[in-house]
């Protein structure tokens, strides 16, 4: 599968970073890959760097780790930023359902709900097989999905949500609008555009994702190569509950 209509464009891959960088979207998350980075025994992937945000902290941390992301821009910053601060990536551009490595890893995570972009059942499976195949025996697979909010859903979702914001030293506005496009495969779009201060549209963007329920995930665990996985709520290891607002999931492949 191509998925290259899911990847940031390079001004939102600028954005996003800006927004990183500025705490917006800080949703607690690094520390905790992160850790699972350190204690692994061997070298570990990351799946969607992006720009860096988790992946630049392993390399800080001093972790063998690699990654790849289908965003070229993104890509771009995390290099820069690399450079600036004398570290040394090994990233590359590649799809999740069907990427190439070079080596076995002890850990492969994926963040930041990225396993939501993968809209068929065909490529989540296929997703899960790569996987399993890139991980050493022994190894674990982690990701995070949202858990959604209905209430939000109910009240925002179709509605342009319009942001403020002082972007490059300008005042700028940040528009964007959730829709639900397919309720029975439980698909939303997200829209994005960002305005200057006169009006002028700066960059559009837009990528569709699947809802991922923990029921739904636990089948495709079941058919998954994978021999034992577990859940919990939030980043905390806690167990799950009705109040968590996104679930983290445990897929490990037997040590021989």
């Amino acid at each position: 599968m191509d998925q290259s209509e899911q990847a940031y464009g390079d001004g939102m891959a600028a954005f996003y970073e800006f927004q990183m960088a500025s705490g917006e979207r800080e949703r607690g998350d690094v520390a905790f890959y992160t850790d699972l980075a350190r204690e692994a025994d061997g070298p570990v992937l990351e799946m969607a760097c992006g720009t860096g945000r988790i992946y630049l902290e392993l390399l800080r941390a001093g972790v063998d780790a690699d990654g790849f992301d289908l965003s070229a821009g993104g890509l771009d910053l995390l290099r820069e930023k690399a450079d600036d601060e004398g570290l040394d990536p090994n990233v590359w551009h590649d799809d999740m359902t069907d990427f190439s490595v070079e080596r076995e890893y002890e850990l492969v995570f994926c963040p930041f709900n990225a396993m939501e972009h993968l809209l068929s059942v065909e490529d989540q499976l296929e997703t899960l097989r790569t996987v399993y195949d890139a991980l050493a025996p022994g190894g674990r697979f982690v990701f995070d999905v949202a858990v959604p909010n209905f209430e939000l859903i109910c009240e925002n979702y179709g509605e342009w949500t319009t942001t403020p914001t002082e972007y490059k030293g300008e005042k700028h506005e940040y528009r964007t609008r959730t829709s639900i496009t397919d309720p029975v495969e439980q698909q939303v779009s997200v829209e994005s555009e960002l305005y200057d201060a006169e009006g002028e549209l700066v960059f559009t963007d837009g990528h569709r994702s699947k809802m991922l329920p923990k029921r739904e995930v636990e089948l495709l665990a079941r058919v998954s190569p994978f021999d034992d996985w577990d859940v919990a709520g939030d980043f905390d290891g806690s167990s799950v509950t009705s109040d968590d607002s996104v679930l983290v999931w445990t897929f490990r492949k037997a040590d021989s």
